[in-house]
C-alpha cells in the first residue's frame, strides 16, 4: 500500500472510478484483452455510449461494430443483454451488493469483486493473473495457478491478505504491482520494496513460479474467403454457428484441414466443380493473413470473384453494396484483408 500511494504510477482512465458502469464496461473489455489494447475501446465506447441507459437502448449492430477486433464476441452479448436486464430490472442502478452481482450475466468472481471493491469499497479480493503471480512468488507457492485446488487456495489468500480499510485501493494496488513491478517476464525485483519478505526471491525461483498446470492447446484452422461480386453487390452474410466470431460478418468461407494451394487454375475448377460457376473473372488470390487466437490460429485467403450472374447455390445468400460492407462488424482476419477496398 506504501508502494502504492508513493509510486504507483501507471496510468488508466478507470483507475479510481466509482461509477460501476464505467468499472463493469472497463473490466468486460479487459476480460481475455491487454490493458494496451483495451484502452483506446473503452474510451471509444464511453464516448458513444456515456450512460448504461445509452448503451442499453443502442442497436446490437452498432455494438458489435465498435467491439470489432477485441474478440471474444459473448463478452459483447453479454454485455448488452446485462445492461438492458439493470435498465428494465432495476431502473438503471447496478447492484451494491457482490451476490447480487454474481447473479448478472457475464460477471464472474473476478469482475464482480472489482465492481464491489472499486466502486463500493466491499472487502472482495480481486484475482487476476497478476495477483496469482505476486502471491505465489511472495509465498513461495509451487501450487499450480490454473488448478483447481489452486484457484481456491489463491483466492482464500488473496482475501486473507487485503486490507479490510482500503480494499478497492488494495486491489488496484496488487495488480499494478503484477503489472509493472513483479512482471512475468524480467521482473524488477533489485528495485521491489517486497525483495527481502519475497520467499522466491530469496529462494532464487522468480523465473520458476508461477506454475501452471496446462499449457493451451492450439489448432490450427485454413480458411478461405470467395469475395463473390455482382453488380456492385458482394456476398455477405452473418456467421450464426456456436463457433468463433458468432454475430459477425463473413464472406462465403470454404475451411479447409490443410492449406490449399489455390492458383486460377485450382479456383476454376472449384467454383466449377463445387458451385456450378463456368463465367467469372478472378480478379485477385490474396496471401495468406494469419489471426492468432487464445486456443486457435486462424490462416486465411481471399479470393475475389467478379460473377456474371448470380449461381441459384448463392442466391439464398445476401447481398450487399460495398458502402453497406463498411459499415457491418467483421472479424479481425477480414477487416485487415478490406483495408485496402475502403
Amino acid at each position: 500500500m506504501k508502494w502504492h500511494h508513493q509510486s504507483n504510477d501507471r496510468q488508466m482512465p478507470w483507475k479510481g472510478e466509482k461509477d460501476p458502469y464505467k468499472i463493469w464496461l472497463s473490466e468486460i473489455i479487459l476480460q481475455q484483452t491487454r490493458v494496451a489494447q483495451g484502452l483506446g475501446y473503452y474510451s471509444r465506447f464511453i464516448h458513444q455510449y456515456p450512460t448504461i441507459f445509452q448503451l442499453a437502448k443502442a442497436k446490437d449492430q452498432d455494438v458489435y461494430k465498435l467491439w470489432e477486433g477485441l474478440g471474444y464476441y459473448n463478452r459483447c452479448k453479454n454485455l448488452l443483454f446485462t445492461a438492458r436486464e439493470i435498465v428494465k430490472e432495476r431502473k438503471g442502478v447496478f447492484p451494491d451488493q457482490y451476490e447480487d452481482l454474481l447473479a448478472l450475466k457475464g460477471i464472474g468472481p473476478y469482475t464482480a469483486a472489482a465492481i464491489a471493491s472499486f466502486a463500493y469499497n466491499l472487502p472482495y479480493a480481486v484475482v487476476d493473473g497478476n495477483v496469482f503471480r505476486v502471491l505465489s512468488r511472495f509465498f513461495g507457492m509451487d501450487i499450480a495457478t490454473d488448478s483447481a485446488e489452486g484457484k481456491k487456495i489463491f483466492s482464500e489468500l488473496a482475501g486473507k491478505v487485503l486490507s479490510l480499510k482500503e480494499p478497492g485501493a488494495f486491489n488496484q494496488a496488487i495488480m499494478d504491482f503484477g503489472a509493472t513491478v513483479c512482471k512475468p517476464f524480467s521482473p524488477v525485483c533489485s528495485h521491489c520494496p517486497l525483495q527481502k519478505e519475497c520467499t522466491a526471491f530469496q529462494e532464487g525461483r522468480v523465473n520458476q513460479l508461477p506454475i501452471k498446470e496446462k499449457s493451451l492447446q492450439r489448432r490450427n484452422r485454413w480458411f478461405t474467403y470467395f469475395l463473390f461480386e455482382y453488380k456492385g453487390q458482394w456476398l455477405v452474410h452473418e456467421r450464426k454457428a456456436n463457433d468463433i466470431w458468432q454475430n459477425l460478418f463473413e464472406f462465403y468461407l470454404v475451411e479447409t484441414d490443410e492449406q490449399v494451394k489455390w492458383e486460377e487454375k485450382t479456383v476454376v475448377n472449384w467454383l466449377d466443380e463445387q458451385i456450378g460457376i463456368r463465367k467469372a473473372t478472378i480478379k485477385e488470390i490474396s496471401k495468406t493473413q494469419v489471426q492468432q487466437l487464445t486456443h486457435q490460429q486462424i490462416k486465411g485467403q481471399f479470393i475475389q470473384i467478379t460473377l456474371s450472374s448470380i449461381p441459384p447455390f448463392l442466391k439464398k445468400y445476401p447481398w450487399q453494396r460495398i458502402d453497406k460492407i463498411r459499415e457491418l462488424p467483421f472479424p479481425k482476419l477480414i477487416t485487415g484483408f478490406l483495408t485496402s477496398f475502403f
